[in-house]
């Protein structure tokens, strides 16, 4: 009999079904072997010797790979190929007492039965590059961990933690934020004319380019005054065609998929969180619907661009096809090449045709995964495209179209874009002028972090893998550093800022985006036999510990308390404000003999909303507690009790279906934000964009408050849109 472990027990099913009577599929459920959870679990003086131990979670399955690893012939460890798979393969290995002549591993980049066989005739070793450099990378988060964090309870707040990697997304978070706060508009102006043909009734826009043979650059109009001299001067002159351009212009499709870009993509087009989408194609990959998940390769395999090829040309003809195929180039920075992107293992094998075996999630991520692989080996999409200049006196403006001629990839993989068709003109021919058109503009501060845009940052940076991304996003929110706004962009919390501060003044390494990606460069060329894990950690943790200890002694606690002119009701001692991890309270300076505290703000407001409401299941008091989404009621009697119920806000709109309830806001059990009925389930009426108390002036619905400080309508078959506060 032939033992084959893998990590997963999904992953073990599917295995199951391409080996034969003689093999016995196990799972080890993850890591096996891990550090202590009470200690920082190294020997720092002895080169950094880890101390493992076996999780209580992992005994189970420990004890069940023992018993099957006693009675097999061989061995076979089938983890992942990555290199958290191959560590947890060296560490099934140090439990089974394995040695090199009753264990192979093998590694495959797709679950499926060609893939598996292959792999079981080119078995292999354990690569210890591979396990130093994953062990190097637990050992640096924990030192950083471990060090830094009792450094943030004595000087800021008991409690908080310190991350190598996670502190340099917060950091990134909090810059974007004060150069929000920052930020001071530029007025501007843009001039467009409406023009048409002398003959025929068909208009067409032209934007203001040039004056006096130079180019207006966006701000190079600033005021009013000098854009009411521009229209008067456009008034009475003649417009005048001088130039006309057609030309054929190619879309070409995006690369497959790597684990930033689609998670980046999942965030974008779907809603998924990076978290999610990562579960999600763990699912799919581990029932063999597409290739390994955690890879930053655009590499495509000649097998699966063939069947790509015979696929297009089978489904949508030969014009849609290429002559050869289509390959990618990665930019990312320090981009591992040896795995495959992201496909799916069939490509004949069509969303539809699967859809009964994947819940909806699962197939709405296969569906893009699918797409994107199939498009980007179509045919480009091709536009005609039209330029047009039209001279009026010193003025030059410029009006451009663009109707789609053959469709190619965006037959599969729909992508925006907008179609301006001009009407038939003439070089030489005279416009008749409808009006001009002045609009005044202001410029945008940078916008917030999305997890799309924020994991694209941390990628071009070279901060972290492809499997730490979902990681780094959960984290840095678990914490207490960021918070999400209604429209899912990042914002730092008090505590970010504060802890972010202390660290740039006295632990700038560690916040630094380059020296994190340099770090990540030392860790590849472990994983590469070009450098000893040893000499990176001892590099990397003299230093930083001088430090730390230096940093004990200068850095005085700081100081997060404000003064009150109140006295405290138990002892009369002077009430403070402090700052805690959910924000600010008010507590007496005579701590810790004195423990009175009161809330401030909306948690006092929550206080004394809910301070009289009864237990509906025993009879309790419920009291006001805080979790991941925020506050929420729960039974004083708890554990007894384990009554919970959620806090919602009003925004004071009343219900437009049911006309007695009130439009509140409400989370989903993933923390999206959407607004429904406070008399649901009685009523059903909900919204995911926030509403307004005014009525739609063309269909009579709700408005609701979208992106970039827009107003809409919540009817979807009514277009109307405005700005939610027009600039003057």
């Amino acid at each position: 009999m032939r033992l084959v472990i893998v990590e997963s027990p999904i992953k073990a099913k599917t295995i199951s079904k391409f080996l034969g009577k003689n093999y016995k599929i196990l799972s080890s459920y993850g890591h096996v072997r891990d550090l202590p959870k009470k200690d920082i679990g190294i020997d720092i003086e002895h080169d950094f010797k880890p101390k493992y131990v076996i999780p209580v979670k992992a005994r189970k399955a420990v004890k069940e790979l023992k018993q099957f690893a006693q009675k097999a012939d061989l061995v076979i460890l089938a983890t992942d190929e990555d290199r958290e798979g191959e560590a947890i393969a060296w560490h099934i290995a140090q439990i089974l007492k394995l040695d090199k002549k009753n264990y192979q591993r093998i590694a495959f980049h797709e679950i499926t039965k060609k893939a598996i066989e292959q792999a079981l005739k080119n078995p292999r070793q354990i690569d210890m590059n591979m396990v130093d450099a994953q062990q190097a990378r637990r050992i640096l988060d924990r030192l950083v961990g471990y060090e830094l964090s009792p450094f943030l309870w004595k000087k800021v707040i008991r409690g908080l933690s310190a991350g190598r990697v996670q502190s340099v997304a917060v950091r990134l978070i909090v810059d974007r934020e004060r150069e929000i706060k920052e930020f001071k508009p530029d007025e501007y102006w843009s001039i467009e004319a409406k023009l048409q043909q002398k003959t025929v009734e068909e208009d067409f826009i032209a934007k203001l380019i040039k004056k006096d043979g130079k180019t207006i650059p966006k701000l190079g109009i600033k005021v009013k005054k000098e854009t009411d001299e521009i229209l008067k001067d456009l008034k009475k002159a003649e417009y005048k065609i001088i130039d006309i351009r057609k030309k054929e212009v190619e879309r070409h499709p995006g690369p497959p998929f790597t684990t930033s870009t689609l998670q980046q993509e999942a965030s974008r087009k779907l809603g998924f969180s990076a978290k999610q989408t990562m579960m999600l194609a763990q699912q799919l990959y581990e029932d063999g619907h597409i290739t390994y998940h955690r890879t930053d390769s655009l590499n495509l395999s000649a097998e699966a661009l063939n069947t790509a090829k015979k696929f297009i040309e089978n489904e949508f003809g030969k014009e849609y096809n290429l002559d050869n195929p289509r390959f990618y180039k990665n930019k990312s920075k320090g981009a591992q090449e040896a795995h495959e992107a992201i496909r799916p293992t069939q490509a004949d094998r069509q969303p539809s045709q699967i859809k009964q075996h994947l819940n909806s999630r699962q197939h709405k991520l296969y569906n893009l995964i699918w797409q994107r692989f199939i498009a980007c080996q179509m045919a480009s999409a091709c536009f005609d495209s039209a330029a047009v200049d039209i001279q009026a006196k010193n003025y030059l403006f410029h009006a451009t179209g663009s109707t789609l001629k053959f469709d190619g990839f965006l037959k599969v993989y729909p992508v925006k874009y907008k179609e301006t068709e001009l009407p038939s003109l003439n070089k030489e021919e005279i416009l008749k002028l409808i009006k001009l058109i002045s609009e005044q503009h202001f410029t945008q501060p940078p916008a917030r972090y999305t997890e799309a845009s924020l994991i694209k940052i941390l990628e071009e940076h070279g901060i972290g893998r492809p499997s730490t991304y979902a990681p780094i996003i959960s984290t840095i929110q678990e914490r207490g550093y960021t918070e999400k706004d209604e429209q899912k962009r990042f914002i730092p919390t008090e505590i970010g800022f504060i802890v972010i501060d202390l660290l740039k003044e006295n632990f700038p390494k560690i916040v630094d985006t380059k020296f994190t990606a340099y770090l990540e460069k030392d860790l590849d060329k472990i994983a590469n036999n070009q450098q000893n894990w040893l000499s990176v950690l001892q590099e990397f943790y003299k230093p930083f510990h001088d430090n730390l200890l230096k940093k004990y002694k200068e850095v005085e606690k700081k100081k997060l308390e404000e003064p009150t002119d109140k006295k405290c009701p138990e002892c009369n001692s002077p009430l403070v404000i402090k700052l805690g991890r959910f924000g600010k309270f008010m507590a007496c300076s005579g701590f810790p003999k004195c423990k009175y505290t009161e809330p401030l703000g909306e948690e006092k407001e929550l206080k004394e909303k809910y301070k009289d409401v009864p237990c509906d299941k025993c009879g309790g008091q419920m009291v006001i507690k805080h979790g991941r989404f925020g506050p929420f009621l729960a039974c004083n009697n708890y554990p007894k009790c384990k009554n919970i119920k959620p806090i919602t806000k009003s925004t004071g709109v009343q219900c437009p279906k049911c006309f007695e309830g009130e439009i509140t806001e409400r989370k989903t059990k993933k923390g999206r934000i959407f607004y429904s009925c406070s008399r649901y389930p009685e009523c059903d009426f909900a919204l995911w964009n926030k509403p307004i108390n005014e009525k739609c002036s063309k269909c009579g619905s709700l408005l609701v408050q979208i992106k970039d400080n827009k107003i809409k309508c919540s009817n979807k078959e009514c277009d109307y849109k405005k700005q939610s506060s027009e600039k003057k």
